[in-house]
Order: C-alpha cells, then structure tokens, then sequence
C-alpha cells in the first residue's frame, strides 16, 4: 500500500498523547498494532508538536529571514557555480527531485520538488537501478563512496554541502525548515516501518542531526534515531545549535561522500 492510499484509510484523530516519540523500533510496532496500522506513532508525534503554536511561530519567522539573506548573498556566487556546471556537463545545472514532507493536520502526506545544484551526470537517476547492488547502507537509502556518476564539480559541492544551497529557496516558500529531518523520496517512505515514519510528523529541514552527526557514514538506523531524538528536544535554543554545527561541517567537509 503506498503512502497516499494508507493515509487516506487511516486518517482519523490521534489518541490522548502520554508519549510523544517511540524512541524504539518495538515500542512503534507495539503502538501500530491500532486500527491506524504504522500512521498511529507518526500521528501521535504530529499532534503533540503541533500544539507548540509559539516556538512554530518563531521558527518560520527565522527561517524566511535567514533563507532570504543566504539566498541574497550567495546569488551572485551561485550563478557563477551554474555555468561551471553546466561546461563541465551538459544538462540544467540544477536539479530537482520529488521528495514527501510533513504529514498534514488532515493526515496526507504533502509532496514538494527539492532542488539542488547538480553534482552529478545528466540522467543520474535513469543510472540508480544499475548500481543498488552496490549500495553501501543498509535499509531505504542508497549510499555509495565511488558513485561514477558524481561529476568532478559535484565532488567538492557534495563534500562541502554546496549542492544543498538552492534548498533555501523550499525554505523561503516553507517547504522545508532550515533544520529538521531531511525529506525522504517517495519510494523510501513505501518502505519505512512503523518507528521511521515518525520523522515524518514535523517539516523537514535542509540540515539537522545527521549531516552534523556523521552524514555519509551513518547508516538508515543512526539517521532515524538521531531525527527522532531531535524531534523529542528541539526547541530554539537545539535549532541554534545546529546551524552552527552545520557551518563547521561545511567548511571541513567531514563525514561527506
């Protein structure tokens, strides 16, 4: 059953909120064993972070002033890296991928096109399939140390998070937050269980705790526990924090593939 036809089968009001993550694979399976099957923890974190009307209000005010100020300052720059783009490689130096966001009030899930710098070969995705028996992470996520279809440009916009920039732009239009969980394909959602599509319950984000934490060399399992464990605690002060990690990261390029 894909995620839009469960959505609709299963969407009625959470239950009273006592907790608000399943911090553990067998504690989600426990709670999705009610009529709403593997929605039920995902539904219980969406209502309870929901009811956090002033830190919502905050955040978004952050996030359309900050992603208006990165877009304005690096607009120049960015054309430039276009056209280095697009004589490296033929093909719209950028690119944009269907990625699911947040599950809305009324229990559908919302899809939105991320965008990207391009920092791999035109037709990438045609070239996915051909290479899954060499994915290097186990669960729904496709990791490769070597992928030959990152281009030289895409090397170094890849290790230093260049790539993710015009992601501001899904920020500015509230797509995305600038920190959260990041938005996974539609295929992946299809296959999480019960206790990831927790991370579905809050708006993605355009960094967070994984690319701050190991990125590339964390697997599916670490990428869950740290969202989930982020979604538990954030608050300003978290979101802050995170930024700045995030600066160092990109600078250093640390844990990127």
């Amino acid at each position: 059953m894909s995620l839009n036809d469960e959505v609709k089968t299963n969407n009625r009001e959470p239950d009273v909120i006592k907790t608000p993550v399943a911090g553990s694979r067998a504690a989600a399976a426990e709670e999705s064993a009610r009529p709403r099957g593997r929605m039920y923890p995902m539904e219980k974190v969406r209502a309870w972070d929901g009811s956090r009307l002033w830190y919502h209000f905050v955040k978004r005010l952050f996030d359309i002033v900050f992603s208006f100020a990165v877009i304005a300052l690096a607009f120049v720059p960015g054309v430039i890296l276009a056209i280095l783009i697009r004589l490296e490689t033929p093909g719209n130096p950028f690119y944009g991928q269907l990625r699911v966001g947040k599950v809305d009030s009324e229990g559908n899930p919302t899809y939105f096109k991320m965008w990207k710098f391009r920092s791999m070969v035109k037709d990438a995705d045609q070239m996915k399939a051909d290479l899954m028996e060499q994915n290097e992470v186990e669960g729904p996520m496709f990791k490769m140390e070597d992928d030959p279809r990152v281009t030289k440009i895409g090397k170094f916009i890849r290790k230093h998070s260049i790539d993710e920039f015009p992601q501001f732009l899904n920020v500015l239009l509230g797509d995305m937050s600038v920190v959260g969980p990041r938005p996974p394909l539609p295929d992946e959602v299809d296959q999480y269980d019960e206790w990831a599509m927790q991370r579905l319950a809050v708006k993605p984000g355009l960094t967070g705790p994984w690319q701050v934490g190991g990125r590339s060399n964390l697997d599916f399992e670490d990428m869950v526990r740290l969202d989930l464990g982020y979604i538990v605690k954030r608050s300003l002060k978290t979101d802050f924090i995170l930024i700045l990690q995030t600066i160092a990261v990109v600078f250093t390029g640390e844990g990127a593939k």
